[in-house]
């Protein structure tokens, strides 16, 4: 039973500490969907994300009225689209056809955005694969909600270097083709490492082929509960703190346990997982800097920074798994940069740089996040990036993820505006040595020793 406390308690998280249900994300496999030609497949796709999806943002409305929780994305993932298509796409215009099937669903059903335009090529591409890929920057472009991925690495196989190095020139065709808006397609594009099946939050949301045929994830969000906790307990030693962002986490996964359980019930669908990450917007007092500033750190990057988030990252996760039997997808700490202000300040002040995100990824979920750099960065130098995250991505067993965005026109100094959830994003100094020789190696990074585990 829930006590009049624990209702009060959960107001007070809403109405002040900007407490959410980030996103309710429909995973819908397509797999059934492939038809004897190009058209016939992008009409069944059609159909059945419209037929699955028909209700969803009504359902998250109504759940949002009847418990007073704002649900602020209703999302879709569907199979990764180079699978779906790999019999009918026999050019990258074609698979930028069913793009533009994705992208009339998603605006038929109402969702926010529809998440698996994406590949995996973690080991090596078949010719639907590099497809696919080839066709994202023209997807991206004449679309507006779809989101695209693609899991170039896993500790199991080792990293696709081919893949790596075609996905540097794929940024930046596509930072180009979408100039007019600071290159704002970058935003909806995410290269992984060991990406996960069932992970809701956009852009790298893709529905696995071990699901089932439709199911209910939700992430939940809350770095202002976080920060007011943590304001209670300010000068405790670290035992306190860690049991404070532990009991935190569990009232929060709460909330999104209830509403993942009542979406699934109310839509006939399974419930799969809560991703209980920390995911912050612009607005102030949401943020996972101001979290770490309340920590002790006078900013984000400041030493000590990967410490603290590794022992928020922990906490979070501990607190989350108590909360629902079923925790997937990231669950984490997010660490963004054009979607926390106080990560934005940082960058600002000079006290996080590029390398030290990087350094604080090995901790956290996901990656290198938002990262706004100048536009005439070498595409070779953008596969560097992505190669160093993958790698930690897979010799630590874990996701890891780049969403990065050169800004076309822009240098060091200025900022890109994207609006919305996404905010804006100081450009980034990127380190400007070359790795030209190492990208264009070729082949794969072969797995480390310790993946070899059966």
């Amino acid at each position: 039973m829930i006590s009049i406390n624990e209702v009060i308690e959960t107001n007070a998280m809403i109405s002040r500490m900007n407490l959410d249900v980030r996103t309710i994300t429909m995973g819908i496999s397509l797999l059934d969907c492939v038809g004897g030609t190009l058209k016939e497949t992008c009409d069944n796709i059609y159909n059945k994300i419209t037929m699955k999806a028909k209700d969803l943002v009504y359902t998250g409305e109504e759940i949002s009225k009847k418990y007073g929780i704002p649900i602020v994305n209703k999302r879709i993932s569907v199979t990764p689209i180079a699978l779906v298509g790999g019999s009918v796409c026999k050019t990258s215009d074609d698979f930028v056809e069913i793009a533009k099937t994705l992208d009339r669903a998603a605006d038929k059903v109402g969702v926010n955005f529809i998440g698996g335009y994406s590949a995996l090529v973690s080991k090596s591409m078949t010719k639907a694969d590099e497809l696919l890929i080839r066709s994202i920057p023209k997807a991206l472009a004449v679309t507006g909600k779809v989101c695209s991925s693609v899991n170039t690495g896993s500790t199991k196989t080792g990293i696709n270097m081919d893949a790596v190095k075609l996905i540097g020139e794929i940024v930046l065709e596509t930072a180009e083709l979408t100039k007019d808006q600071d290159s704002i397609g970058c935003a909806k594009f995410v290269v992984f490492c060991n990406a996960p099946d069932d992970n809701p939050f956009m852009a790298g949301a893709f529905h696995g082929v071990t699901e089932a045929d439709c199911i209910i994830n939700v992430g939940v969000s809350g770095p202002g509960v976080v920060k007011a906790a943590l304001e209670a307990v300010r000068g405790e030693n670290f035992e306190v703190l860690c049991e404070t962002i532990k009991k935190t986490a569990f009232k929060i996964t709460r909330v999104g346990q209830l509403v993942a359980k009542e979406a699934s019930a109310r839509l006939g669908v399974p419930f799969g997982i809560i991703d209980l990450s920390l995911a912050p917007t612009p607005a102030v007092g949401d943020s996972v800097g101001e979290i770490l500033e309340e920590i002790g750190l006078e900013f984000s990057g400041a030493p000590g920074t990967t410490a603290a988030l590794a022992m928020l990252n922990d906490q979070v996760k501990k607190g989350g798994v108590m909360a629902s039997s079923y925790v997937g997808g990231l669950s984490g700490a997010f660490i963004p940069v054009s979607e926390d202000q106080r990560m934005i300040d940082a960058v600002e002040a000079g006290a996080l740089t590029i390398e030290k995100l990087e350094a604080m990824t090995c901790v956290c979920s996901v990656g290198l996040d938002m990262l706004a750099i100048p536009g005439d960065t070498k595409a070779t130098t953008i596969s560097g990036i992505i190669a160093d995250e993958m790698a930690l991505g897979m010799v630590n067993q874990k996701t890891t993820a780049v969403r990065i965005i050169p800004v076309i026109g822009k240098t060091v100094g200025d900022k890109a505006e994207f609006g919305g959830l996404l905010g804006y994003a100081p450009i980034m100094p990127v380190n400007q040595y070359s790795c030209d020789a190492f990208i264009n190696r070729g082949g794969r990074i072969p797995a480390p020793i310790h993946s070899f585990k059966n």
